[in-house]
């Protein structure tokens, strides 16, 4: 039998040339990783967003039309493909990446969008009593592409537990929020600092943080968001109008009414009569556009959509064996499940208003690039080997789910098929 190699002191082994894969081998590979049905998913949800700013879009272009400049009917929906186009491309780009690869974009992202973040009080363009966005010549929203790079770039610093645990990587992540936190509020935008809140408290819960601390924590909230109704007017006239019940004026109020006009088959589309009134009608208040023309049969299906979306990205977590994968997945599926269901709550008069476009469904330019970003991430962080079974400690294990298959079998277990 020939002998097995053995490297001695000051030699060295004969490198081995690397393969370079062709890009159609690595779109196949990428092909037989991605979550294809979660792609679909989505892509079927952006298409049908087409279809519901094309309906809102007359209604928004009347309403921000002047003597001098009239807007096309279609001026929304004809910009709305554009931005789709690109974040395609951007979701598409971002899923072909590897977990380091994404991990490491995700964390230089967060410097420069945080960076960018302390510009906006300095260099922002106001909106509608606002400074949110920053213009060199292309106008943007850095706190929308903040919160996907930034929910990717906490799950990384609290996987440091593994490495060393007496690192205080909760402590970390709580500065690195508050910072953001404090420069939101400062534009002023809260309805972003809650959803940074949301998918930070998901984080910090699955990573294992105490009980007690968990407590202090929303008790700290509680307080702060006490304190903001009464600094902050914006906030106080909205859950004023939320608890007081409002006016035929409001925007809530409105989108109510116009939400339930079509009934449960809708007034079909392009009949829709409510939609005219309704400020804002192709991005905060889209759902309720669907309501009117499409039905409530429709809303409750777009519903079941987000659902099922959020679903699937945490089926695919149930076994993940790598923590920060885990903490990614999960983070950025609070993310977007807390922005449409927020969204959807304020349209059907159950949540206060806020500034909140609807993923994948609302006309946008930021957003949409930063959703498109944030299912691109998702799709890269979930990518499997079709031919990898695991059975592994993973987000089984933190609900109960792997204590049965625990007791007979080795916790960890890999196998390869052909």
């Amino acid at each position: 039998m020939t002998r097995p190699y053995v490297p001695r002191s000051g030699y060295r082994a004969t490198p081995v040339p690397s393969q370079k894969l062709s890009r159609w081998l690595k779109l196949k590979i990428w092909w037989r990783e991605v979550d294809r049905v979660l792609l679909l998913m989505v892509l079927a949800l952006m298409v049908f967003g087409a279809v519901a700013v094309s309906a809102a879009s007359p209604a928004s272009a009347k309403r921000l039309s002047t003597a001098g400049d009239q807007l096309s009917p279609l001026y929304f929906f004809t910009r709305n493909l554009a931005w789709q186009a690109v974040g395609i491309a951007v979701m598409i780009g971002t899923s072909m990446l590897s977990r380091q690869n994404a991990r490491r974009i995700s964390v230089g992202l967060t410097v420069f969008m945080l960076f960018a973040l302390f510009l906006v009080p300095i260099l922002g363009h106001e909106v509608n009593g606002a400074r949110r966005w920053i213009d060199f010549g292309i106008r943007f929203q850095p706190s929308e592409f903040l919160k996907p790079v930034c929910a990717v770039t906490m799950a990384w610093i609290l996987s440091w537990r593994l490495r060393d645990p007496s690192i205080p990587v909760i402590s970390l992540t709580g500065i690195l929020f508050g910072v953001i936190a404090l420069l939101l509020m400062m534009q002023p935008n809260l309805g972003d600092t809650i959803l940074f809140a949301g998918f930070w408290f998901v984080l910090i819960l699955i990573a294992g943080a105490p009980v007690k601390r968990l407590g202090i924590l929303l008790g700290c909230g509680a307080a702060l968001l006490t304190a903001t109704y009464f600094l902050y007017d914006n906030a106080r006239h909205r859950i004023d109008s939320f608890f007081g019940g409002g006016t035929a004026f409001d925007q809530v109020d409105l989108a109510q009414r116009t939400i339930l006009a079509g009934g449960w088959f809708g007034s079909g589309y392009g009949l829709g009569i409510r939609k005219m009134t309704l400020p804002e009608a192709h991005t905060d208040y889209i759902f309720s556009v669907i309501g009117e023309e499409f039905g409530l049969i429709v809303c409750v299906i777009v519903v079941l959509a987000y659902l099922a979306i959020v679903a699937r990205v945490l089926m695919k977590l149930i076994d993940e064996e790598d923590l920060f994968a885990l903490l990614a997945g999960s983070g950025l599926t609070a993310l977007f499940g807390g922005q449409a269901f927020i969204n959807i709550l304020v349209n059907l008069q159950l949540f206060p208003s806020k500034g909140m476009t609807l993923p994948l469904i609302s006309y946008g330019g930021s957003s949409t690039i930063a959703v498109c970003l944030t299912i691109g991430l998702l799709l890269a962080i979930t990518k499997r080997n079709p031919f990898l079974t695991r059975e592994t400690r993973g987000l089984a294990d933190l609900i109960g789910w792997n204590e049965q298959r625990a007791k007979g079998e080795a916790p960890f277990k890999r196998d390869i098929t052909p």
